[in-house]
């Protein structure tokens, strides 16, 4: 027995995943359709990779401050309200 399913349920076709990688591409300005014209799935998957890791960089920088600031706060008048 195999733990792969075969089921039609699980799988995706051409055309969905071509829909799917459409709907990826117009999330980055840098390869708008109309400027560029047809970009190979490949391209879009990688740089969607790459704008997914600069979030999480940009992210992870805001979040650094906001910790940076809420330490540098008395929060001790606020904690005494509550």
């Amino acid at each position: 027995m195999s733990s792969q399913r075969s089921t039609s349920s699980n799988k995706i076709t051409d055309d969905e995943l071509n829909a799917l990688i459409l709907r990826l591409q117009t999330l980055l300005p840098q390869l708008d359709q109309s400027r560029h014209g047809r970009v190979s799935a490949a391209k879009v998957l990688n740089e969607i990779c790459s704008y997914i890791r600069r979030l999480q960089k940009e992210v992870d920088g805001l979040s650094g401050r906001l910790s940076q600031c809420l330490d540098s706060m008395d929060l001790t008048g606020f904690d005494a309200e509550i």
